[in-house]
């Protein structure tokens, strides 16, 4: 009687604590989404008052100063972020012009009210459809904090490339130094389609599909940093992979859940060590990584399919989907690996890596030093502990 009364109280806390976490989410989104609003309406303001020569030299720093003193303690309103605002209304307004509200600002702030409603932006988020190719852009648009559009309007210049990155950004849960990684890496040009056998090899068309989309053609491992290596081999880019595994994640994906490193499998009473082994919580399968610091050649993926046997008949459990494998080499011809795929019984792929020494010299120079990012996530990490303690 005891026992199912704690399976009773058990199945309850479960359900009260996703009510709580779903209005946590839904009350943050509106709260972005208010915020979003209000910078549009802000930078509207500006750009017309400054841009037509309404207002003098220096005057959004005058007006910043301004509202510092009228309201002490204001915090987001700098000339900077004036400026940023600015940025956000000139760079989505183009979109969806010819929708909008035609009253004229002029010097007085209350005439801002004509955008306190959902007006402009649900217009915005309108028109934004139809540039998105994905058909998954939704309402990610107010999931995304200010300073990530802010970051993504001044690195990002095609419609397309923007709505990419905020896409990633809402889905993914990225950080802001996971943002400004993939936007000096060119995320967006340089993704595409994993070369892979998922349709042909994966039982349902759904989970291929899910499965396409959760990996990318070449990862930035760019917090890697092996000066002192010409020619790094494959255990220790698997260390320093290891040694940085929260940043390895973000740029795999939110979903994955690291397992081990040198993942040891037994056949026949002989071990074998998978490189790198996750699940993926969407594809509710284990994912195993196996590193290759040179070129592709087809010979690899018979030891990957061979790991993939024996994870889905020693490991596997019985609820979860067919293990998939992913080769991480660092170059790789997409018409050989295509061809070499195909025929595989096992659903694999095979992507690319660049690592910190082989980017530009002016990307390295603007990286964060490894030391302070470490740091970065420690703190992160403490500042959540608190929050759960409180």
């Amino acid at each position: 009687m005891d026992k199912n009364k704690n399976l009773n109280f058990e199945n309850a806390v479960i359900i009260i604590k996703d009510a709580i976490v779903r209005s946590r989410y839904q009350a943050a989104t509106l709260i972005n989404k208010e915020l979003l609003c209000l910078y549009y309406a802000v930078g509207k303001y500006v750009s017309d008052n400054s841009r037509n020569g309404y207002w003098g030299r220096r005057a959004i720093k005058q007006i910043s100063d301004k509202l510092q003193r009228e309201l002490p303690g204001l915090r987001g309103f700098g000339e900077v972020s004036l400026k940023k605002m600015r940025l956000f209304f000139e760079a989505w307004h183009p979109i969806f012009e010819n929708f909008e509200n035609r009253h004229s600002a002029n010097d007085e702030m209350q005439n801002i009210a004509i955008f306190e409603s959902d007006i402009d932006l649900s217009l915005l988020l309108r028109h934004l459809h139809s540039f998105d190719s994905s058909g998954i852009f939704g309402d990610a648009f107010y999931r995304v904090g200010f300073t990530h559009h802010s970051e993504i309007l001044a690195k990002e210049k095609s419609h397309n490339g923007r709505l990419f990155y905020i896409s990633r950004c809402s889905t993914e849960f990225w950080t802001v130094e996971t943002l400004k990684s993939c936007l000096r890496g060119n995320l967006y040009t340089k993704t595409g389609t994993i070369p892979n056998n998922f349709m042909q090899t994966l039982p349902e068309g759904e989970q291929a599909r899910r499965a396409i989309r959760a990996f990318k053609d070449e990862y930035l491992l760019d917090y890697i940093n092996i000066e002192d290596e010409i020619d790094p081999d494959e255990r220790l880019i698997e260390r320093n992979i290891v040694a940085n595994i929260k940043q390895f994640i973000l740029s795999f994906g939110n979903k994955f859940c690291f397992i081990g490193n040198q993942y040891r499998v037994v056949v026949a009473e002989e071990e074998f060590f998978i490189d790198l082994l996750f699940f993926n919580r969407e594809l509710r399968c284990l994912v195993a990584v196996e590193l290759k610091r040179g070129s592709f050649n087809p010979m690899y993926l018979g030891q990957l399919n061979f790991y993939l046997s024996a994870l889905d008949e020693y490991v596997k459990q019985d609820n979860e989907e067919p293990s998939i494998g992913i080769l991480l080499c660092k170059e790789a011809n997409r018409s050989i690996v295509e061809f070499a795929v195909r025929d595989y019984t096992k659903p694999m792929g095979v992507a690319t890596y660049r690592l910190r020494k082989d980017m530009p010299k002016e990307w390295q120079k603007a990286l964060p030093d490894l030391e302070d990012m470490k740091k970065l996530l420690e703190s992160a990490d403490s500042e959540q502990d608190g929050e759960v303690g409180e």
